[in-house]
């Protein structure tokens, strides 16, 4: 009986292995309309297979089939052009689970590259989104953008040309960020009112900031917390602000190599950070108005040690940099935080450990207050000790595809 009941189990694993389809698609013409109808055609474990070569598309894709892969040659082999995208959309938006994208690229979309939404184990691998004109306001919002997703695998990615965030995560939990390139965004990397996420071995560069730790007001997720960004390289991240204003990303000074905002237990160490002239690092509250009771607006359990830090803050580009440095007799720290530890009667109080320095402590009395800056430098600030987050584990099958 046994035996019998493991050669019904073989055979029926075999049956749906053969019942899986490889759909491939090759560029030319009508290839807007083929890719789409490959992935509405797509089933449960299919791959649907982008030939090598250029695909001019006018329209943005979907794809909201479970457990299907879309994968190319190669993101310098297969391209997916939509510099004639007439709607504002994604490039491609995935709103099913278990689903990976990889070894593709996504260019010039009128909106974000390629997006996911409510989806649980979706895998970005080895892909290139690129806005092919450079750093411009017009250019889509973000570049690989999973958003409300769970286990999020994002591994071997390059972004150029965002002008919100080349690499963003949102709302979302259970996150690895690794292995990836972000250029010449206004972001590079952004975790925001997301918990529970790994950033390491990545390289920021030639963005206005280059690794941010976000937590906002009013969305549906709230309460963001540990995250452990480590062994990145963060340098030069020298490309002017260029996102339209009203964004939150707008007020991200020109040269910030890392920036935490109002989220909680961050960990922050091992990283090469260089050639930033605002600050290596940033530890700031958000200073915007706002009505949510939920919200606290102060960084909170925010360790910083260990990190590689060449040359930064030669020349704050934040609100009252030009005054702290004066005040400061021309040379500002390479760290900042600005101080703030209370708010409107919150219980939680703003701690932090930075082990790395010297550090400037701006002292201010409330978020945005800088016109009252007390500004300080001290070798160290704060002794609070808080437990590193433990190291994300995606399910198995998930993360063996990036082994």
């Amino acid at each position: 009986m046994i035996r019998f009941a493991i050669a019904l189990l073989a055979a029926s694993a075999m049956t749906a292995a053969a019942q899986t389809k490889v759909l491939t698609v090759a560029p030319g013409p009508d290839a807007q309309e083929r890719i789409q109808t490959a992935l509405l055609d797509a089933k449960p474990g299919d791959t649907v297979q982008l030939a090598a070569g250029r695909y001019e598309l006018t329209d943005g894709l979907s794809l909201d089939i479970a457990d299907v892969t879309v994968k190319g040659a190669g993101p310098a082999r297969t391209i997916l052009s939509f510099k004639g995208q007439k709607g504002a959309g994604e490039g491609l938006l995935v709103t099913s689970d278990r689903v990976t994208l990889r070894d593709f690229a996504i260019e010039d979309t009128r909106g974000d590259g390629v997006k996911s939404k409510g989806a649980d184990q979706i895998s970005f691998l080895n892909l290139r989104v690129e806005w092919t004109g450079g750093p411009k306001e017009t250019n889509g919002a973000y570049g690989v953008y999973p958003v409300a997703s769970t286990n999020v695998l994002i591994d071997k990615v390059t972004v150029k040309g965002a002008s919100d965030a080349g690499i963003y995560v949102g709302q979302s939990t259970n996150i690895i960020v690794r292995n990836s390139t972000a250029a010449f965004n206004v972001a590079g990397i952004e975790i925001e009112n997301s918990m529970n996420a790994d950033v390491y071995g990545n390289t920021a560069t030639h963005n206005a900031g280059g690794i941010l730790v976000f937590d906002l007001p009013n969305l549906p997720v709230m309460g963001g917390h540990s995250h452990r960004i480590h062994h990145n390289a963060v340098i030069d991240n020298d490309t002017q602000n260029f996102a339209p204003k009203g964004n939150i990303v707008a007020g991200v000074p020109t040269g910030t190599g890392i920036m935490v905002m109002a989220n909680r237990d961050v960990h922050v160490f091992e990283n090469r950070i260089d050639g930033n002239k605002s600050a290596a690092i940033m530890l700031v509250s958000y200073t915007q108005k706002f009505d949510d009771k939920t919200y606290n607006p102060l960084p909170r359990d925010i360790i910083v040690r260990d990190n590689k830090l060449g040359k930064n803050a030669w020349d704050p580009q934040f609100k009252g940099g030009s005054m702290v440095k004066a005040l400061l007799g021309g040379k500002v720290p390479p760290i900042m935080w600005d101080g703030v530890t209370t708010f409107a009667g919150l219980p939680d109080v703003a701690r932090v450990r930075i082990s790395d320095g010297p550090v400037l402590n701006l002292n201010l009395p409330a978020p945005g207050d800088i016109d009252r800056a007390k500004p300080t430098i001290s070798p160290t600030v704060g002794e609070v000790q808080v437990a590193e987050p433990k190291a994300v584990v995606l399910p198995k099958a998930q993360a063996d595809l990036g082994a």
